[in-house]
């Protein structure tokens, strides 16, 4: 099990490195969402379960689901420049 462990700590740092870097803000929400997936295993790992059920709802799912909203509100706004958005 010691593979995996050095498996999943690289694959985290290669993801939280591709979050923060990445140009286009969809990848970088994807990344995100999938980096919280991967530090809930590695909650689930070290013993801490509930943690790892929390960092699934809040860290990945929540959080992630109000990114792509907020995404896709920014795409919304640089669509319509120029002209009175409805709703606002």
């Amino acid at each position: 099990m010691v593979v995996f462990d050095v498996v999943l700590t690289l694959t985290l740092w290669a993801l939280a490195f591709g979050a923060i870097s990445q140009a286009d803000l969809f990848k970088s929400v994807v990344l995100f969402v999938t980096l919280g997936v991967l530090v809930a295993v590695a909650w689930a790992r070290l013993g801490a379960a509930d943690l790892a059920m929390v960092e699934v709802a809040v860290g990945a799912g929540v959080t992630g689901a109000l990114f792509l909203n907020t995404l896709g509100h920014l795409e919304q706004s640089k669509g319509g420049e120029g002209e009175e958005r409805e709703g606002i």
